[in-house]
C-alpha cells in the first residue's frame, strides 16, 4: 500500500517518471527473481549445516 502512495504522488508530481517506474518495476523484478532463490537456497543450506553441527550439543542437553 505503501508503494501504492509514493507511485500516486510521484504520479502527481512527475507523471513521466511514474509511467516509466510501473513499466520498469517488473523488469527489474524478473531480473532479481533469481538472485533472490539463490539466497533462499543459501539460507537453507546454511541452516541444515548449523543444526548438523548443534546436533549433538542438543542430544547432550537431552539425556542430561
Amino acid at each position: 500500500m505503501l508503494k501504492f502512495l509514493l507511485w500516486c504522488i510521484l504520479l502527481i508530481l512527475c507523471w513521466p517518471l511514474a509511467v516509466l517506474a510501473v513499466v520498469l518495476y517488473p523488469v527489474i523484478w524478473l531480473v532479481l527473481l533469481p538472485f533472490r532463490l539463490v539466497g533462499v537456497a543459501v539460507s537453507g543450506v546454511l541452516e541444515l549445516i548449523w543444526s548438523l553441527f548443534s546436533l549433538p550439543a542438543r542430544l547432550v542437553r537431552k539425556i542430561a
